[in-house]
């Protein structure tokens, strides 16, 4: 059950037009996270307008924690923080997990202007910065859910590709939307884009199109369903609660 919320934000992808024209400040959107049978945490995708070393920033936050039985076998509080530019593009990045005895904090800063980052490993201080060539299409893993999240000719038969900085690595990364399908939610049915990421197999998913995700297929693209298929047992996030969107998803009863 580790990486409950990397495994949620990671998926979460649709594109941006020019600036964050379908995401309102302020939305939250949650997921009830299902290992197997078991309910094993909950994630949570907040949004706040902000700025960052004096330029106007999209703040997002997400945070992923085991619940009930499955903390008591194995507890998780993962946060993660980005810093999004008027351009979409990341500014500040932080990983800061706690997963069983595993914990991790690092922080990357982006800079744009050489197609650099820096990273800083903030639990071991003894470790100098890194700097790290990118490509000018780098995105990390949340900056990437609201950069992909809108685009307004995403239909069946795209394929999108960037590179994702994900902790301390950069990664290929493709998505393909392979259909159309009505999805339950505990909210009603919603019609949505099923989409399949390409992922790394073997470290934590089982296959490299281990993934499929669905998210409405309108203008807000909300995430409401992911499976993954994991190297062991299968993990599913499904919408529990939305505030904020900026447009009315319409549910069918």
């Amino acid at each position: 059950m580790k990486n409950i919320f990397l495994f949620v934000g990671i998926f979460f992808f649709s594109v941006l037009s020019a600036q964050f024209d379908n995401i309102n400040p302020g939305e939250v959107i949650g997921f009830r996270i299902h290992y197997g049978f078991i309910t094993a945490g909950n994630a949570t995708l907040s949004t706040t307008k902000t700025s960052y070393k004096g330029q106007s920033a999209f703040y997002v936050r997400g945070v992923g924690k085991t619940s009930g039985a499955a903390k008591a076998f194995f507890k998780v509080e993962d946060v993660y923080e980005s810093y999004i530019s008027d351009k979409k593009e990341p500014l500040f990045y932080v990983r800061n997990v706690s997963e069983g005895s595993y914990t991790q904090h690092l922080q990357s800063t982006f800079n744009t202007y050489n197609n650099t980052l820096v990273l800083v490993d903030k639990k071991h201080t003894d470790r100098p910065a890194k700097t790290v060539k990118v490509p000018n299409d780098v995105q990390d893993i949340l900056s990437c859910f609201y950069y992909l999240r809108s685009v307004d000719n995403l239909k069946v038969g795209s394929v999108l590709k960037m590179s994702v900085w994900i902790d301390d690595e950069l990664f290929p990364f493709q998505l393909r939307v392979a259909g159309t399908e009505k999805i339950n939610t505990k909210f009603g049915k919603i019609n949505c884009l099923k989409i399949i990421p390409s992922v790394i197999s073997g470290r934590v998913f089982k296959d490299k199109e281990g993934v499929t995700m669905w998210v409405t297929n309108d203008q807000n693209r909300v995430p409401v369903l992911i499976k993954a298929e994991l190297a062991v047992g299968s993990l599913k996030a499904s919408i529990d609660t939305y505030s904020n969107v900026k447009y009315p998803i319409k549910f069918e009863k």
